[in-house]
């Protein structure tokens, strides 16, 4: 009979694991001994952070490999098809959503692994969940075109898509282009589009705000956001 893959959310910052998982999911957590992880050095210092009552160095820690092929899928699940429990991690939040996990998550269905989801954070379910935007039909972009006119152009190709669907597009940038996104939503979008910046979350200075882009405009200076993991979210008007 095969092992379960445990999929073990974990912080998205600086926090105390009371304040963002259940205890279930940490008991879970430390009963497991083999983790298939996004980035091996964050799995370690998080599994520290549950107080995972193993040695570390006693503790089987795969990482994913990038890219992920194949056998390297295979060989990773060869311990849960043998009847061991093990546990997916990503770098932060929950695994197998906006993560190379999905992969693994997948191919464990085709081979009848238990595929067992455990309760924690998630930034994009929480961003949505306070930006009062539709929660009902929303898709994530995933990091949008670094460079100029490039991300001009996709982020009216997205305004242009919640209006045709009166869908919430959502996406994230890398922390230190935060500040340039915001300046190109400003340019880029229409002044009645609303615009949710979610920044922080969980964290001791989480800071969640929604105007329309007109509003934003007037208050540059509200969007605080060099260096700070954000989530931005977007709702066409009708």
């Amino acid at each position: 009979m095969p092992g379960a893959l445990f999929l073990l959310p974990t912080r998205l910052g600086e926090s105390d694991w009371p304040s963002v998982l259940p205890t279930a999911t940490r008991e879970t957590a430390c009963r497991l001994h083999r983790f298939i992880v996004e980035n091996a050095k964050t799995a370690r210092a998080s599994l520290k952070w549950l107080e995972h009552p193993a040695p570390l160095r006693e503790l089987a820690i795969d990482q994913l490999p990038e890219p992920l092929k194949p056998r390297d899928i295979e060989r990773l699940l060869a311990p849960l098809l043998a009847g061991e429990d093990v546990g997916l991690m990503s770098e932060a939040g929950c695994p197998g959503v906006a993560d190379p996990g999905a992969l693994l998550v997948r191919r464990a269905h085709e081979l009848g692994i238990p595929v067992r989801p455990l309760v924690g954070p998630s930034s994009l379910l929480l961003a949505l969940m306070a930006s009062g935007l539709d929660g009902q039909r929303f898709a994530f972009h995933g990091y949008l075109p670094p460079r100029e006119p490039e991300r001009s152009k996709r982020l009216v190709e997205l305004e242009k898509e919640s209006r045709r669907q009166r869908q919430t597009q959502l996406f994230i940038e890398t922390p230190y282009r935060n500040e340039a996104l915001f300046e190109a939503l400003l340019k880029a979008c229409q002044p009645d589009t609303l615009l949710c910046l979610a920044t922080d979350l969980t964290l001791p200075g989480e800071d969640i705000a929604m105007r329309r882009i007109a509003d934003w405009a007037r208050r540059p200076a509200g969007a605080d956001l060099a260096r700070r993991p954000t989530v931005f979210l977007l709702l066409s008007a009708a």
